[in-house]
């Protein structure tokens, strides 16, 4: 299958998972509405589509990789809803169309994102896949998913974030930030999809680590290229928002040509890491070429 035809599937299978799974969610329908148009606002399913790589790469796809895909995709789109925020970087624009705070209003905007965080440990932790995964193994995801996007994970990458606004970050600092609020996330769908298929040892858990850690800081660095290189258009949202902000960035700190590089070697690690794997694993290596070679 060609890598264009399976995420387009995972795509598929993920957005038909996830509608059965919000019109069967009983909430109040105005904020049902706004956690919809928040799901499915053309986001591009990099993170789901990471889950079914990894299972495809270690055994097979399966239902529990269908919740752990759903789960991050949840969480995916709570942080953007309270990262637009106008206490975070107040923006009008996502993927081209209004921020939920814009389409709604500001306390439905929060509200949206905190259920549809509940809906991520609800999916995760639900009895009903119990029957084709062991109970040590699902709870072993369900600390994966919070360790990811808590406060040890992407919330505190966020803390970073808003108070590195007008402040002169070091390098490392900088990929500190990054590995948190953006990195967290990724490498989470990677080991979730990985420990989906009931199947994965510790090697391979480790070498997939790895290659999350690459690809999840070239995936920060290519959106930090793109602000300054794309247009509004294309970006979906403000272009040079970050350099608005005074926020640091990769190409702030390094220069565009140096950043681009530096984007490309991570590219060539993350394909190193996954020496281990066969043929079976070319969807993953194939995503590591589209994260740094992406125009939005």
């Amino acid at each position: 299958m060609s890598f264009t035809r399976f995420t387009s599937q995972c795509r598929q299978r993920v957005n038909q998972c996830l509608t059965e799974q919000l019109n069967a969610y009983d909430a109040h329908s105005y904020l049902q509405e706004a956690m919809h148009y928040n799901l499915f606002n053309g986001g591009k399913r990099i993170r789901p589509i990471l889950a079914y790589a990894s299972a495809e790469a270690i055994a097979e796809i399966t239902p529990v990789t269908d919740m752990a895909a759903m789960a991050v995709e949840a969480i995916h789109a709570y942080s953007l809803i309270h990262d637009d925020l106008p206490a975070m970087d107040d923006d009008d624009l996502r993927r081209g169309k209004p921020t939920c705070h814009i389409a709604y209003n500001e306390a439905t905007a929060i509200l949206a994102g905190d259920a549809l965080q509940a809906l991520a440990f609800d999916l995760m932790s639900a009895q009903s896949t119990n029957h084709s995964i062991k109970p040590d193994i699902q709870l072993s995801m369900v600390q994966t998913l919070a360790q990811a996007s808590g406060a040890s994970g992407m919330v505190a990458g966020q803390s970073i974030d808003c108070h590195a606004v007008n402040q002169m970050l070091s390098l490392e600092q900088l990929k500190t930030m990054h590995r948190l609020k953006t990195g967290a996330l990724i490498n989470a769908s990677i080991r979730l999809g990985a420990l989906s298929t009931g199947n994965a040892s510790e090697t391979q858990l480790n070498a997939l680590n790895a290659y999350g850690n690459a690809i999840g800081l070239a995936f920060q660095i290519q959106d930090d290229i793109l602000d300054v290189t794309a247009d509004t258009e294309t970006l979906g949202k403000p272009q040079g928002a970050d350099a608005e902000l005074s926020k640091p960035t990769y190409v702030s700190l390094l220069g565009l040509e140096e950043a681009q590089k530096t984007a490309k070697k991570l590219h060539q690690d993350s394909i190193d890491a996954l020496g281990y794997f066969d043929y079976r694993a070319d969807n993953l290596r194939h995503l590591s070429a589209y994260i740094i070679n992406r125009s939005h």
